[in-house]
């Protein structure tokens, strides 16, 4: 069977406080803002890079443990020193059977995110 997706186009997080999230994602991140913003109630991010998905948030009640978004990044190690520098405390990097080294830091309303770097041929197993 073929697939018929073509492309993750969005992903919309709940979040609590807005400003909070926003400064996240942008300031924390580096993501570009494309609508919305800290005072609106939905707003819409993107890596810079215009290929990459749209990060929603959507001002509500969060759920936790709802799964994980997966970042890949150039140098997991100077990421991880980066978001430490910044006040985080994200997990300590680790390489996966699955050929990526990454670590796991959760957003400011509790969702999982994670940072990937490739570190060899993939081999079969979950992802991330």
């Amino acid at each position: 069977m073929q697939a018929f997706i073509e492309k993750v186009s969005a992903i919309t997080f709940i979040v609590a406080d807005m400003q909070r999230s926003v400064r996240f994602y942008q300031d924390v991140l580096g993501l570009d803002l494309l609508y919305g913003g800290t005072d609106s109630g939905f707003s819409s991010l993107r890596i810079p890079d215009a290929e990459s998905p749209i990060i929603n948030l959507q001002r509500g009640s969060p759920a936790i443990a709802w799964g994980r978004m997966i970042f890949h990044v150039s140098d997991v190690d100077a990421c991880w020193k980066t978001l430490k520098k910044k006040g985080f405390n994200p997990d300590s990097p680790r390489d996966a059977p699955w050929g990526e080294r990454y670590f796991h830091l959760r957003d400011p309303d509790g969702h999982e995110l994670s940072f990937a770097t490739p570190i060899s041929k993939p081999i079969q197993g979950p992802v991330g």
